[in-house]
């Protein structure tokens, strides 16, 4: 077995991509996936977030969203808007946003190198959110959520992807958001062939995007006892890890632990230095945090010498405001349980913070560096576990691009 190899995508006819393709189903709520759906008859979401179909009180959980999911997709099949090529091709997938643009391979990549861990992992799952993807690909039949993964320094991968997506692309739609999705294929013997056997010569691919999906996928495998051959892989996209972007995963905890804004402040000044800001404060290093609290922004440096230089987790930002901040001033000690604390990806800003707390939703909020690329491979090859909500990709994927069918 290989690492990668190539697949029959289904995907959506030619010149219906503008109506197909989402969000991912795990950035948007129920309620705003509605809206997002709404006039929209072959929007993907239709599938990855099926509930949309139902009554607004259904359990997102519940045996009639998984049905509905099914009944859709074959829908679209029927309707020819989703078609699925003839013959096994890779797919050159390239997101331009602001200006930068990342080139990435779509394929499928191998179940057995991520139970080995050459494909790793820097994140823990939550079993709600896994079994929803399992039961969620057992209902389709298909993978329909690509993983992102990153692969490390490779010009010649890079020379094959930029090479063929110099012609028209098969798929060019530019979202409201403004991020442009470009999809070629390629069915070149030659280049699947120089593909394949690069990526099969690299020491490791690291899952960034994904970790929940590519732990379903291998449940599917082992349940079906890795048959079909089709099951052995999973749907990805890789990307050098050079171009990929990671955006600040900010926290809001919805009550100040029992201390006024002032004596928050005071706790505050034992490891940090604080300073109101008269604008919002995007940190420029991992030790510097913005905080809201109050109807003002502040700005937080952590005092250098609690910077551990020879931790790859310790030094993360959200490790620091974890242990100087959440765990010993709001006694959170589980971010993935705890309900007094929430996360806000980087993709929604940081007005997204000040609105948490104009509202009186949340008590306060803290802006975080985001983690780099080169900390998560560190951490990822040190075999060990970022704390939750580390990572947050941008731009995102598209669902409804390409999907793995189990035949």
């Amino acid at each position: 077995m290989t690492l990668i190899r190539p697949f029959r995508a289904l995907r959506p006819a030619p010149g219906r991509a503008a109506e197909v393709l989402a969000p991912p189903y795990d950035v948007l709520s129920s309620a705003e996936a509605r809206v997002a759906a709404a006039g929209r008859p072959w929007s993907f979401l239709h599938v990855s977030k099926p509930e949309i179909d139902l009554a607004a009180d259904v359990d997102p959980y519940g045996d009639a969203v998984y049905a509905k999911a099914a009944e859709n997709l074959d829908g679209m099949i029927r309707e020819g808007v989703l078609v699925r090529d003839a013959a096994p091709a890779y797919y050159v997938y390239r997101l331009t946003r602001e200006g930068h643009a990342q080139t990435g391979l779509a394929a499928v990549a191998s179940v057995a190198d991520y139970r080995t861990n050459r494909i790793r992992k820097h994140e823990l799952t939550t079993p709600v959110k896994e079994d929803d993807r399992v039961r969620q690909i057992e209902a389709v039949n298909a993978e329909t959520g690509p993983v992102m993964m990153a692969y490390p320094a490779a010009p010649a991968i890079d020379a094959v992807l930029a090479a063929a997506a110099t012609g028209p692309a098969e798929v060019d739609v530019t979202w409201p958001d403004g991020v442009r999705h470009q999809m070629w294929r390629i069915t070149d013997d030659s280049a699947i062939v120089t593909l394949t056997r690069a990526v099969d010569a690299l020491p490791a691919l690291y899952i960034a995007d994904g970790h929940h999906r590519s732990a379903a996928a291998s449940r599917v495998a082992e349940a079906r006892g890795n048959e079909p051959e089709s099951v052995r892989y999973f749907l990805s996209v890789l990307f050098p890890a050079h171009e990929m972007t990671i955006l600040g995963y900010h926290r809001v905890l919805r009550d100040l632990n029992g201390r006024s804004p002032e004596a928050l402040v005071e706790a505050l000044g034992k490891d940090f230095t604080v300073e109101p800001s008269p604008e919002p404060v995007a940190p420029q290093s991992a030790g510097v945090f913005g905080m809201v609290l109050g109807g003002r922004w502040h700005r937080l440096a952590i005092r250098p010498e609690l910077i551990p230089s020879d931790d790859p987790i310790g030094r993360l930002p959200i490790t620091l405001l974890t242990r100087h901040v959440i765990e010993p001033l709001f006694g959170v000690t589980d971010q993935r349980k705890d309900k007094r604390i929430d996360f806000v990806g980087g993709g929604r800003g940081l007005a997204e913070l000040e609105r948490r707390v104009a509202t009186g939703e949340h008590a306060v909020a803290f802006a975080l560096y985001p983690t780099q690329m080169s900390d998560l491979i560190a951490v990822a090859d040190a075999g060990a576990i970022m704390p939750p909500k580390s990572t947050w990709f941008e731009p995102k994927l598209a669902d409804g691009m390409v999907s793995h069918v189990l035949d």
